[in-house]
């Protein structure tokens, strides 16, 4: 399964790297797969250590703010491994040129 999630704390300043980088620790710890974004992050792996990470992660944010909002988009495709870097190059490979990637 791939993730992609943002999470946002209100009431911070305007830039939000700080916040956010402490939230990467949590999900480069984890072990998992992932790619950060400039809108969020991708994560691939089982259901179950995602959501529970994507939980831990939305519980740090919550200790910085009084309000935190959690976004979340989930590809569950049965027996999809290493999906996070297969479906740009999918894409990439389709397009016949170039494309500016993260990957």
């Amino acid at each position: 399964m791939i993730a992609e999630i943002s999470i946002v704390p209100f009431g911070k300043s305007v830039s939000l790297s700080k916040s956010i980088a402490k939230i990467l620790r949590l999900i480069d710890d984890s072990g998992l797969d992932y790619r950060l974004g400039p809108m969020g992050t991708c994560i691939e792996g089982d259901f179950d250590e995602v959501m529970a990470l994507i939980v831990r992660c939305h519980k740090r944010m919550r200790k910085e703010s009084i309000r935190v909002l959690t976004t979340i988009k989930i590809d569950d495709r049965k027996g999809s491994r290493r999906a996070l870097e297969a479906k740009v190059q999918s894409v990439v490979k389709k397009s016949g040129r170039r494309l500016k990637t993260s990957v």
